[in-house]
């Protein structure tokens, strides 16, 4: 078994936005037979999936709301992302961000490190 992690970023019922870590146990699945079994763990139904890309000096400063459910793995780049307590997390190449804070005070985003961002988002079912 192998052992994966996301931040989760949601609002709470006055609306501040907050992050949560999200342990998750893969387990072994036969994914893809006759091939040797790989580990999976179940996330979430989705609606659709999309790239997002956005240059060096993308300004998301403006504390804003996801606009809606999503799950986001970053491929390039990175960003900083500020909760509405304050605290920041940064979305580096291979980490994902369950974005649930759809109501509320929202989050800030800051492009870091001087490069564009390509990110891969899955918009979650209801």
């Amino acid at each position: 078994m192998q052992d994966a992690r996301y931040a989760r970023l949601y609002a709470d019922e006055r609306g501040e936005s907050h992050f949560a870590d999200v342990d998750l146990v893969l387990s072994p699945v036969d994914f893809a037979p006759p091939a040797a079994p790989l580990n999976v763990a179940p996330l979430f139904p989705a609606a659709g999936c999309f790239l997002v890309s956005g240059p060096a000096d993308w300004a998301g400063e403006v504390p804003h709301p996801a606009p809606r459910r999503q799950l986001f793995c970053m491929l390039r780049g990175e960003v900083d992302v500020t909760a509405s307590d304050g605290e920041t997390r940064r979305l580096a190449p291979g980490g994902l961000m369950l974005l649930e804070d759809t109501t509320g005070k929202g989050h800030a985003t800051r492009v870091v490190g001087g490069e564009e961002f390509l990110l891969v988002g899955v918009t979650l079912a209801d």
